[in-house]
């Protein structure tokens, strides 16, 4: 090493120290403010409202000083004219309102020149330097001379920036967690992460774009920006499955933020971890928008009438509740447009109206043959004891009841004749597909009919404000009884004194009190935004869009009603039937054509080798498809090896061990047909410790095998792809299954078959 390279080493490890002290000043001075906090108590509502808010402030402030330990400063500018500006994941100064910035947070406006400039536009940088840590040391420096009159940017490559550390991060193992691509962000990939909060973005891309690491810096990028609003409002990301979730999880702690909502479709109705498997058949009917016609006949169904009447027994006399008067009981709340549980009241105050004339004919008629003898006290007294007669309520409660999502589907879904009723619109095979056992789990297809029933039905709160009130009035009263027995507690040494002494009743007034020990809800946006189904999300960014059902934007739609959404997806990888080949069929009947369309050309992920095979794949997917071009080779070619059927299981392990032991500490994914799923999985657990497999696996695991469907988003070192013949097959999308497959892996790509080799893997033969 030169000395001058010695010397920049040493200035840079410098400035690091520096750096990481003003973090540790600033963790122990949020440290100690949380402590003294911690240990206040007491106090009037708004203080401890204030103290609960610094509470949450200073906690939220420790958390992303710890998150950004490892990578803090990763760049620096250099100038033509000016100080040199660092570049990190959070922004430090030297002091709390010192103008010049000992870090630039990345996101700010002054950092865009790092992932943007080129020695063509290099918008007044002369040097970009990449500076490559580990923990709190320096290990290395990647410089750019952007000074085109320094003849050093020959060589480079137009279509990405910081070409050196881009291709160090591409060609690192995979860990089984997504790293954050923030020291490699490129010009496309920043054209999306700082776009506006408002209205619908769109972006499409192709495997290997870095379509979920985007989306993931957009957040983090809109929170700084718009802190405010979206800390109140929360964002929400939705991926494809907990799998995903669980790989994607450390992006956005990395980048200083931990306050985002991390979700699956099946865990977006409070109550309910939708994780079950269905058939793709059942979970497509489910997911079209005739199931909204197929949801109001099954609430409709439970408004019942007797076929000729009802009779109860009312104050000793039975009382006769004929059918006419509960049909236009019934008429009447359903005019009235409110969802079911709540127009209830009316069907009730309807019905319980007629019966009191009804009670009022036959008790209050003048024998002489004059007008009725009863009151209008009288009726609203008769009145008033029919709603409190438990008969009469229990009669009216079969015809009307208060109903759950919960209850309204499971009994749709595991009951023929009342799905035969509702569902009328639908073939008798499709209903033969819904149909399934009461005792059977939630799918994820599932929580978008949950959705919309909570829609249909409605909540009565009524009864919950009643029992508020209750709850409230009784904690006054004790707090009064409280209060008193402490003012008749005065010491007998003060008995004849004539001087005021102050008691607690002449201190607090019990409500106040009850006010003071009333529990403060501490939680963050995004806890709460998780256990309220009505909640409104800032923004709403979706993962793996292609694959969510019309039902299922109709769900999204309602947590956003402002529309401003981030969308990604490929719509070549669409592998659910209930999924879209269209974004403007997903978009046009809620925005029409007020929605944005951005699209990632560049290949990071996959090398070029790879790519090869699947460009053929997606050509037969959909001829008018590009694939994204590939910035690398990886130097090896894919393979292809048919084995007996027989053999094949141990084939699998063999090609397995070779695989890892190429990876070295990487990974290796082993994608199969779904049929093949479990006897596979069992050879390989057998023979292979430490490997993972299954419907949730874990990623940190060297060796995963995996169904097609279960690796969406996700990526190897080396992938395995088993009996691609049979992962076509196995759905109408069996070809973007096989494309998924194709583009998981960074270096090395494997086919075992027992079969011929599908024509579109002929590169392969």
């Amino acid at each position: 090493m030169s000395s001058s390279a010695s010397d920049d080493l040493r200035s840079e490890q410098a400035y690091l120290t520096t750096l990481y002290d003003r973090l540790d000043g600033l963790r122990a001075q949020a440290d100690d403010r949380l402590r003294r906090i911690v240990l206040e108590s007491g106090g009037t509502p708004q203080g401890r409202t204030q103290r609960e808010a610094q509470r949450a402030h200073y906690t939220e402030q420790l958390a992303q000083m710890n998150a950004v330990e490892n990578g803090l400063c990763f760049g620096r500018l250099d100038f033509a004219d000016g100080a040199p500006l660092y570049i990190g994941r959070l922004g430090l100064s030297a002091e709390q309102h010192d103008r010049d910035p000992l870090l630039i947070d990345w996101r700010a406006p002054a950092s865009r020149p790092f992932y943007l400039a080129t020695a063509v536009s290099p918008d007044g940088v002369t040097r970009r330097r990449h500076l490559r840590t580990k923990g709190r040391v320096l290990t290395g420096i990647d410089d750019e001379v952007l000074d085109l009159t320094a003849g050093a940017a020959a060589g480079g490559r137009e279509d990405v920036t910081g070409e050196a550390a881009l291709l160090a991060a591409l060609t690192a193992n995979r860990t089984g967690r997504m790293r954050d691509i923030v020291e490699t962000i490129q010009s496309e990939q920043d054209e999306v992460i700082r776009a506006g909060l408002s209205g619908v973005m769109v972006v499409q891309g192709g495997p290997g774009t870095g379509k979920t690491a985007v989306a993931l810096h957009r957040a983090a990028y809109l929170l700084y920006t718009y802190r405010q609003q979206l800390t109140k409002q929360g964002v929400l990301i939705l991926g494809p499955n907990p799998t995903f979730l669980r790989y994607i999880s450390q992006v956005l702690p990395s980048l200083a933020e931990t306050g985002v909502l991390l979700a699956t479709l099946g865990d977006m109705f409070p109550g309910v971890r939708a994780r079950a498997v269905e058939p793709s058949a059942a979970a497509a009917v489910k997911g079209r928008l005739a199931m909204l016609d197929v949801l109001a006949a099954a609430v409709a169904d439970r408004q019942t009438v007797p076929h000729d009447f009802a009779e109860v027994d009312h104050d000793g006399y039975p009382l006769r509740i004929e059918r006419s008067v509960l049909e236009d009981a019934r008429a009447a709340a359903r005019r009235s447009g409110r969802p079911h549980n709540v127009a209830r009241a009316m069907f009730v105050t309807e019905a319980i109206h007629a019966l009191s004339l009804q009670i009022a004919e036959r008790i209050g008629t003048d024998p002489l043959g004059g007008d009725n003898l009863l009151s209008e006290a009288d009726l609203a007294e008769t009145r008033r004891e029919l709603r409190e007669d438990v008969d009469v309520q229990r009669a009216l409660f079969e015809f009307w009841p208060v109903l759950t999502p919960r209850q309204v589907l499971r009994d749709l879904l595991c009951d023929a004749d009342r799905l035969e009723s509702a569902a009328a619109g639908l073939t008798a095979a499709e209903r033969a597909l819904l149909l399934r056992d009461r005792d059977a789990g939630w799918t994820p297809a599932d929580v978008p009919l949950l959705d919309e029933l909570a829609e249909l039905l409605g909540v009565d709160d009524t009864l919950r404000a009643r029992e508020a009130a209750r709850q409230r009035r009784e904690a006054v009263d004790y707090a009064e009884g409280v209060l008193e027995i402490l003012a008749g507690s005065r010491s007998l040494d003060f008995e004849d004194q004539e001087e005021e002494i102050l008691s607690a009743l002449d201190v607090v007034e019990a409500g106040a009190f009850v006010e003071r020990h009333e529990v403060l809800d501490t939680r963050t946006a995004a806890e709460r935004a998780a256990a309220d189904r009505t909640w409104v999300f800032g923004h709403v960014i979706v993962d793996e869009a292609q694959e969510l059902s019309p039902m299922a934007w109709r769900l999204l739609m309602r947590r956003c009603p402002s529309r401003s959404m981030t969308v990604v997806g490929d719509v070549a990888q669409t592998s659910e039937l209930a999924g879209t080949t269209t974004w403007e069929q997903v978009f046009e009947p809620y925005v029409g054509q007020r929605w944005n369309l951005v699209e990632l050309t560049v290949n990071y992920r996959t090398p070029a080798e790879v790519m090869a095979v699947a460009a053929d794949v997606l050509a037969a997917v959909d001829p008018a498809l590009e694939p994204p071009r590939s910035v690398r080779s990886a130097g090896v070619a894919p393979w292809a090896l048919r084995v007996p059927p027989v053999a094949l299981p141990a084939e699998v392990i063999a090609a397995v061990r070779v695989e890892a032991a190429e990876a070295g500490e990487g990974r290796v994914g082993v994608l199969v047909p779904e049929a093949r799923e479990a006897d596979l999985g069992r050879a390989l657990l057998g023979a292979v410790p430490g490997a993972a497999v299954g419907e949730q696996p874990d990623l940190l695991n060297q060796v995963v095998l995996m169904t097609v469907r279960q690796a969406k988003g996700l990526e190897f070192d080396s992938v395995i792809v088993v009996e691609p013949d049979e992962i076509i097959a196995e759905s109408p999308r069996g070809l973007s299954d096989l494309y998924v497959a194709v583009t998981r892996a960074t270096r090395r790509l494997g086919v075992l078959h027992t079969a011929d080799l599908p024509k579109v893997l002929h590169s392969l033969a």
